[in-house]
């Protein structure tokens, strides 16, 4: 099995998404699709947390660890 990627688990997000507003789905599917779709976004954070992490180990500046917001300070 293909290890499962941030990319992938977000288009498997999308469709249970897009799946649940059609409002077509079962209780039974529904409640399946919502669990599936927080594991995905579990993990899709997980990823992200793990990035950002990275960037900061990345932005090391003469040995010291230069942490910059994402946030944009403007808003």
């Amino acid at each position: 099995m293909a290890e499962k990627t941030f990319e992938k688990a977000l288009e498997g997000l999308e469709e249970i998404v897009k799946k649940m507003e059609e409002g077509d789905m079962t209780l039974d599917d529904s409640l399946k699709a919502f669990e599936k779709g927080i594991n995905l976004s579990r993990f899709c954070a997980k990823k992200l947390d793990d990035a950002e992490r990275k960037v900061e180990m990345l932005m090391k500046n003469n040995g010291e660890l230069e942490v910059t917001s994402f946030t944009n300070e403007g808003e």
